[in-house]
């Protein structure tokens, strides 16, 4: 086999149908990419020995860069090496991610993290430059380390949980001084912008209420920030501490959880969850948490 024209070939094809694909799926780009990674990895002899011969893409580069742009010189060829070598299965490409994002993908060696990234962008329509702003912030990093094994890229047979949806701390942008206001004041403002977070995500979260007002026999409650979640098919109770955890905040988030599950949900959801956002997060509360439908995470003022 001639493997420099089988190259030329695909990207020849991949030029003149350019016009077309613009109005379509980026599919075509992404597995063509792909074929030519696999193309090249096989005339340099395999895996093991494409990692080290790079004599055959310095001459390609300079060859197909000329006739065809410099999305085929040396480094987007070794790009395209590499894409191939870290997704060997062409069935595992995510057609929700462009060229583009997965540019950003390639870098990370950690396969945990790379799937985690990519179900970010899957979950939450990322743009590139989302995607690259949520790994500048080390969004992965953030998970607490139960979270970060065996993460898989979202199917049909693989499905969404909470915890691919909220981190460890939440980061929440403010343009005021916290420190000049009350406490009182201060958590009616995480909420707001808990309340934006929220809803920003894209994840199917919609708000039921904001300070949503419950009555149990002759008292009133106010839960925080009451959502149903769509692809969770579940109501999300979300109570906000500003200060550290106390063992008396997961009794009532537990007491809202069960409200919500007995008087709200219907036979067709899931299981009411109950998410606890701190200032300051304690473990050894943590490890007291018995409910495995009570979640605590941390949020940080930026």
């Amino acid at each position: 086999m001639n493997y420099y024209k089988e190259v030329e070939s695909l990207i020849r094809k991949n030029e003149i149908n350019k016009g077309v694909r613009a109005l379509q799926d980026n599919s075509e780009t992404l597995y063509t990419y792909w074929h030519i990674g696999k193309l090249i990895v096989e005339a340099q002899g395999g895996a093991k020995r494409a990692k080290y011969g790079d004599g055959l893409i310095n001459d390609w580069g300079k060859k197909l860069s000329e006739k065809y742009g410099k999305n085929y010189d040396k480094s987007n060829l070794s790009k395209m090496r590499k894409f191939y070598m870290m997704f060997p299965i062409v069935d595992t490409l995510c057609p929700q991610l462009n060229w583009s994002h997965y540019r950003y993908i390639l870098p990370l060696k950690n396969i945990n993290e790379r799937n985690y990234y990519i179900n970010q962008v899957i979950l939450n329509n990322l743009s590139v430059r989302d995607l690259r702003c949520e790994i500048k912030n080390k969004s992965f990093d953030r998970l607490s380390y139960a979270d970060k094994n065996n993460i898989e890229i979202i199917s049909d047979t693989n499905k969404l949980t909470i915890e691919d949806m909220i981190k460890d701390p939440v980061i929440l942008k403010s343009d005021k001084d916290t420190n000049e206001l009350n406490e009182e004041v201060i958590h009616k403002y995480i909420i707001s912008l808990l309340e934006n977070k929220f809803l920003e995500l894209g994840t199917g979260f919609a708000l039921v209420g904001h300070e949503y007002k419950i009555i149990v026999g002759t008292n009133t409650y106010h839960i925080d920030l009451l959502f149903f979640n769509i692809k969770l098919n579940t109501y999300i109770v979300v109570e906000v501490k500003t200060r550290v955890l106390k063992s008396q905040d997961i009794g009532q988030l537990e007491f809202y959880v069960n409200y919500v599950e007995n008087n709200l949900k219907e036979d067709n959801h899931n299981k009411t969850i109950g998410v606890l956002i701190v200032k300051k997060n304690n473990k050894y509360v943590i490890e007291y948490t018995t409910n495995p439908d009570i979640y605590i995470t941390t949020y940080m003022l930026t």
